[in-house]
């Protein structure tokens, strides 16, 4: 029986929590799930109760706990290694925890003016200059990590990784906002989207009765 509970802000529009979701999900390890509204009266009271950090996610692992998206997926990577959440050649791993990092201290234009929201669409919103920068500079990180390391899957080192928990938000924005695509990034969000953890985490946003936090 699985330790394990991950507590979580809305599935509409937190993206930082749909990343070690969606992790959990692939790699198939149960856990329990805690869902804290955003931006509701009792907000930091009721995440102060699971993390002194204040924010979520959060992993709960017996008497373990690690906040922090990329830590989350580092700790399941380290406790899991049968589930191969990082490559196995030692410079693919280096490139997928590079464009990891990446993502998650940088594209803040992008989260900025393309906030997520898996209920809805808003083609042709968001579009500064700087957002289409983050915009390239994401796809390039795409098609070079399909090409030189994506041969043994449709993910982008192959199977799935952490890199892929990672810009799966991303996937969402540009569905979302409409974004025009190249063929190969293109193909990468079809994959994404169509997972069935990322239908669940779909329905489960339209079914919120919050909203989603625009």
């Amino acid at each position: 029986m699985s330790d394990l509970t991950l507590v979580i802000g809305n599935k509409a529009s937190s993206s930082w929590s749909l990343r070690p979701w969606l992790a959990l999900k692939q790699i198939g390890v149960p856990f329990r799930e805690i869902t804290v509204p955003l931006r509701q009266a009792e907000t930091k009271a009721e995440i102060l109760r699971h993390s002194p950090a204040g924010k979520v996610p959060v992993l709960r692992d017996g008497d373990v706990t690690v906040h922090d998206s990329l830590a989350i997926l580092e700790y399941l990577a380290e406790s899991h290694p049968e589930a191969g959440l990082w490559p196995d050649d030692r410079g693919a791993r280096a490139a997928a925890r590079s464009i990891s990092a990446e993502m998650h201290s940088g594209f803040v234009d992008l989260r900025r003016n393309m906030p997520m929201d898996v209920t809805d669409k808003h083609p042709g919103e968001g579009r500064t200059p700087e957002v289409l920068a983050d915009i390239a500079r994401i796809t390039e990180l795409w098609r070079d990590a399909r090409a030189r390391f994506g041969a043994d899957g449709p993910f982008l080192f192959g199977r799935f990784t952490v890199a892929d928990a990672m810009y799966a938000p991303v996937c969402t924005r540009f569905d979302t906002y409409g974004v025009e695509l190249d063929e190969v990034a293109q193909a990468y969000v079809g994959t994404v989207l169509g997972l069935p953890a990322m239908r669940e985490w779909y329905a489960a946003g339209a079914a919120e009765p919050w909203g989603a936090l625009l």
